[in-house]
């Protein structure tokens, strides 16, 4: 009895070829392989044959070719190039990538955020690993297992060669946040009073601590610690706020959220909510049944604009996608729908103007008076 080659028994070959033989034999084999048959898992082997050889140039080929068939549809070939650009030292290429599957609404998995925090390690970049750590932590769509913790207690050990209380710092926050993925409170409490004895608490301290209690649903003690770091840090570390802000939304006080943005543009912290603060709002929007709402002042200023540029269209559309929505009121939905005479406010100049220009003064002046409205 024959039986048909599958393209995952291809691919498994094409592998085998690449380990046993080297890059020069697996590509033959893969030319010798139809192209209605390559598939992903074919272009995965090769890519995974060339970055386990290094072959950085024809890596990226591949990778780039992968894309303009459509097949990078999950975090698989992602983590073989961040796994690529990790051996070889490129730093730099990680957070490229991670910034285009973010852009391409590709998830992490687990292999993803190790590769990236073993970066970090391999590099000392303590501050950056804490970031991102705290950052995947409060992400409710991921998961972190026990590699990850191994990998930031690697890149804390590595980082012996700074000062010891720098060290001590590191391990507590690792404990702090170990502490919290078992749901034991009162151990978080007694390690943070621990890591008081060693002197100031530094601005990662506090974000270990704040996301430690937010994910242990502590808001009143997150927000006495914050509160703790506002009246005294050193320098201002937008994350920390920011976690608070997204605890908020994402426990339903979006009041609290709102009134902590303000606050800090009033403090002159901010000038304007960042994309993670937005981000946030939305979401406790989103959960809390609430529809987007227009800024009356900005509104205003738009329809101002536009009828500055005599792009009455982009108007007209902007007003309409408004009312469908249903936020107009009713004073310029009657402007809008006629039910207001206008006619005798138009200031256009009568007599030899054709019907068209007679309309588009008309409309002129509902816009007038719809901005007008709003201000």
């Amino acid at each position: 009895m024959r039986y048909g080659i599958s393209v995952g028994d291809m691919a498994v070959r094409l592998d085998l070829i690449s380990k046993v033989h080297g890059v020069e034999q697996a590509e033959k084999y893969f030319d010798s392989i139809p192209d209605t048959m390559r598939t992903f898992q074919v272009y995965g082997a090769l890519l995974n044959c060339y970055a386990h050889h290094k072959c950085l140039e024809k890596t990226e080929a591949t990778f780039k070719l992968c894309g303009n068939r459509g097949l990078l549809r999950n975090a698989i070939s992602y983590n073989v190039m961040l796994n690529l650009y990790s051996r070889l030292g490129k730093h730099d290429k990680l957070d490229v990538l991670m910034q285009e599957m973010k852009e391409k609404g590709i998830k992490h998995d687990a292999f993803t955020n190790n590769i990236r925090l073993n970066a970090y390690a391999s590099s000392s970049d303590i501050d950056g690993m804490q970031k991102f750590l705290t950052t995947i932590e409060n992400d409710v769509e991921v998961s972190l297992d026990w590699h990850a913790y191994v990998a930031a207690a690697s890149a804390y050990l590595k980082a012996r060669a700074t000062s010891y209380s720098g060290i001590k710092k590191a391990c507590f926050e690792i404990f702090l946040t170990l502490y919290t993925n078992l749901g034991r409170k009162d151990d978080v409490y007694r390690i943070w009073r621990l890591y008081g004895n060693l002197g100031k608490f530094c601005n990662s301290g506090y974000l270990c601590r704040i996301s430690s209690l937010v994910k242990l649903d502590d808001l009143d003690g997150a927000e006495r610690i914050l509160a703790e770091w506002e009246s005294g840090y050193s320098y201002y570390d937008p994350w920390i706020p920011d976690v608070m802000i997204s605890a908020y939304c994402r426990k339903g006080f979006i009041k609290k959220a709102e009134a902590h943005t303000v606050s800090l543009i009033e403090r002159g912290v901010i000038k304007e909510p960042d994309a993670f603060i937005l981000n946030s709002l939305a979401t406790g929007y989103q959960m809390d049944g609430s529809g987007w709402k227009p800024n009356l002042c900005t509104l205003a200023t738009c329809l101002k604009f536009l009828e500055g540029e005599d792009n009455l269209e982009a108007a007209k559309e902007l007003l309409q996608l408004l009312q469908v929505r249903g936020h107009l009121s009713n004073d310029l939905k009657n402007i809008l729908d006629g039910n207001v005479d206008v006619s005798a406010l138009d200031q256009t100049k009568g007599g030899s103007e054709t019907l068209d220009g007679k309309v588009q003064g008309l409309m002129k002046v509902k816009l007038r008076l719809a901005a007008d409205l709003y201000i």
